[in-house]
């Protein structure tokens, strides 16, 4: 590469380098001995721990996020994920809440990763902007997280 095309390349933001920070910690944490109801136990207060951490807005979403995904699908296991609250199933993401707060965005999201099956056709979103948890909201996250997990 000549200097020219380096010289755009600012690095990674300081909330990125954060949020890289958070994973690492988060699996040296995982690997720590312990039984396997210790660990899931722990990954849960952690994921409450950080929701409570959240401003105002964000916690409330994430809150309610919380509660609508580990009442739809039992089986997803909460964990932290990048500093985020995420669900996983066999130790795979598979649905994750992004504050806004922690880029700095203008909204929170609810995402999906390539293990949720939410495949339609060639194109489908895998990633939702929230602003507020309504009922209408909480129903449609109700029902891609029992879709993903099917």
């Amino acid at each position: 590469m000549s200097s020219t095309e380096n010289s755009n390349y600012e690095g990674f933001t300081a909330e990125e380098r954060a949020a890289m920070k958070e994973h690492a910690q988060e699996q040296k944490k995982a690997a720590r001995r312990g039984s396997r109801a210790d660990k899931a136990a722990e990954a849960e207060r952690d994921v409450l721990a950080k929701i409570a951490e959240m401003q105002d807005s964000d916690r409330i979403m994430a809150e309610r996020v919380h509660a609508i995904v580990t009442a739809s699908a039992p089986a997803l296991a909460p964990k932290l994920w990048y500093g985020m609250p995420a669900y996983a199933l066999d130790g795979k993401i598979v649905c994750h809440f992004q504050p806004a707060a922690k880029f700095k965005t203008r909204y929170a999201t609810f995402g999906f990763s390539d293990q949720a099956k939410l495949d339609e056709g060639a194109m489908w979103p895998a990633a939702f902007a929230l602003t507020e948890v309504t009922a209408e909201v909480e129903a449609r996250i109700d029902a891609l997280v029992k879709r993903a997990v099917s």
